[in-house]
C-alpha cells in the first residue's frame, strides 16, 4: 500500500485529555517516525508535532480521532507524492 509522509500538528488546551491522546497515538505507533512535544506554560497549552509515514486513510483517521477529543485540535500537512 502506498504511504505518504505527513506532519500532524496538535494543540492541547485541556490536559485532562492527554491520557486519551496518548492512547490514540500508541494505536498508530507503527506509522510514527518522530514526535516532539513543547509545553507552553504561559498560555497553559501543549504543542505537539508528529511526523508520520502512513497510508493516507490512516493519517486522516488519526487526525479525526484526535480532533474529537475535548480541548484538543489537530491539522495535517502532507508531503508531495513521490
Amino acid at each position: 500500500m502506498e504511504t505518504r509522509v505527513a506532519l500532524l500538528g496538535i494543540i492541547v488546551e485541556d490536559t485532562e485529555e492527554i491520557e486519551k491522546l496518548n492512547r490514540i497515538l500508541h494505536d498508530y505507533a507503527e506509522y510514527i517516525i518522530g514526535r516532539m512535544g513543547i509545553p507552553y506554560n504561559k498560555k497553559k497549552m501543549n504543542v505537539i508535532s508528529i511526523v508520520m509515514d502512513a497510508p493516507e486513510n490512516q493519517i486522516s483517521a488519526l487526525s479525526g480521532k484526535i480532533g474529537m477529543l475535548r480541548g484538543i485540535s489537530s491539522k495535517v500537512i502532507y508531503g508531495k507524492k513521490c
